[in-house]
């Protein structure tokens, strides 16, 4: 199964990513190229991406405080980002491991790039306290 991972140091404490991360409400002031999300009664979430705004992609997500984990699972395409916040002097440090089956592997580059985008947006939105 193609994987990757991404990192980076946050100078904001953990709870404040954990704010971003969790409430799916959020993603579109972080993640990149996402428009807007919709959460369904039934908990799941739907995403609408800047390349395709009419498309829509079910989601699960998925959330651990005890551990500090968020997994945000398309149901379509069964691309996986699992989000993990560790303790680190002066902040937090921020992993995400993105896993996509096989017949995804072509997106693998692209799907790099828009990672760490958002994973910078992501930290410099904790660092301002969540304000865009």
């Amino acid at each position: 199964m193609p994987a990757f991972e991404e990192r980076a140091r946050c100078g904001a404490p953990a709870v404040e990513v954990w704010k971003l991360l969790y409430d799916p409400e959020r993603f579109p002031a972080w993640w990149a190229g996402m428009d807007r999300v919709e959460t369904c009664a039934d908990g799941l979430v739907v995403r609408y991406m800047s390349e395709w705004p009419d498309f829509a992609y079910p989601t699960a997500v998925t959330s651990r405080a005890e551990d500090g984990r968020v997994v945000i699972s398309c149901l379509l395409s069964d691309i996986a980002h699992t989000w993990t916040l560790e303790p680190a002097p002066e902040g937090c440090a921020v992993r995400v491991r993105v896993e996509l089956p096989e017949e995804e592997a072509a997106r693998l580059e692209p799907l790099r790039d828009e990672t760490r985008a958002s994973l910078a947006r992501l930290v410099a939105l904790a660092e301002r306290g969540g304000e865009p």
